[in-house]
């Protein structure tokens, strides 16, 4: 992630640790994702080798797309986003 945003110059890294949080958001991405599980289960009934294959895969595949929205979605418990804001020049 960018250290500032280039929008409003909010600096991400708030404080040390400020994003331990963002670890439970990720865990809650990751149950969400565990879903397909429970989709391939109820509709094909697959080899438990097949649905755990998939559920690995795509958790490796995604990780870098949950890890930064995690972080995302944690900042923004604390922070709104302000369309209106003025460019904060660095």
């Amino acid at each position: 992630m960018h250290e500032n945003c280039t929008v409003c110059g909010l600096h991400y890294a708030q404080e040390p640790s400020f994003y331990s949080g963002a670890m439970y958001v990720s865990y809650a991405l990751q149950v969400a994702l565990f879903t397909v599980y429970v989709a391939l289960r109820v509709l094909f009934n697959p080899a438990a080798e097949v649905y755990m294959a998939t559920i690995i895969g795509a958790a490796a595949v995604l990780f870098p797309v949950t890890f930064r929205l995690s972080r995302a979605i944690y900042l923004n418990f604390f922070y709104s986003y302000d369309a209106d804001a003025k460019k904060v020049e660095p």
